[in-house]
């Protein structure tokens, strides 16, 4: 996957990830959070249950972000 492509999916998914976790971000954060989210995510799902393609993958990059944003919260926020 392109570069750009990485961050279009990730800011995608960043997105909705901080809205379904209902966290207020700014939008380098949420990019990063996506980003990160999709690499984490991307390769969970592709190691559980072989999904490929664009909806898997933006599937995947919400779970990881929202998975990210949840170890974020619990453990490193005060």
């Amino acid at each position: 996957m392109g570069i750009i492509a990485l961050v279009i999916i990730g800011a995608a998914a960043g997105f909705l990830a901080t809205r379904l976790m209902r966290i207020e971000a700014d939008i380098p954060t949420t990019i990063l959070v996506g980003v990160v989210g999709a690499l984490i995510g991307g390769l969970m799902l592709r190691a559980l249950l072989f999904v490929t393609g664009m909806v898997g993958g933006l599937i995947g990059a919400v779970l990881g972000a929202m998975l990210l944003i949840w170890v974020w919260q619990t453990y490193f926020r005060r």
